[in-house]
C-alpha cells in the first residue's frame, strides 16, 4: 500500500516524550504514530463490526413475555 505524508501539530512538550517514547522502543516517533494510528483504526473497525452484529441479533430475537406495563401498575 502506497504511503502518504501527514503534518501534525503537537505541544512542544508531548513532542519531547513522544520521541523519549519512541527511542525507548528503538523506533522513530513517525513509526511510533503510525503504529498507534493503525491500532486505532483496526479497534474501531471491531468496535463498528461488533455492533452491527448486535443490531443485526437485537433486531431478529423474538419477543419475549408480551407484558406491557403502565406506571401505575408499577407505583401502586
Amino acid at each position: 500500500m502506497a504511503q502518504r505524508n501527514v503534518t501534525v501539530q503537537l505541544d512542544e512538550d508531548v513532542i519531547y516524550q513522544a520521541k523519549v517514547l519512541a527511542a525507548k522502543r528503538a523506533m522513530s516517533v513517525s513509526s511510533l504514530v503510525a503504529q498507534q494510528l493503525e491500532q486505532l483504526v483496526v479497534a474501531d473497525a471491531r468496535y463498528e463490526e461488533a455492533w452491527r452484529q448486535a443490531r443485526k441479533a437485537m433486531g431478529a430475537a423474538e419477543p419475549r413475555g408480551g407484558q406491557t406495563w403502565q406506571r401505575e401498575d408499577l407505583y401502586t
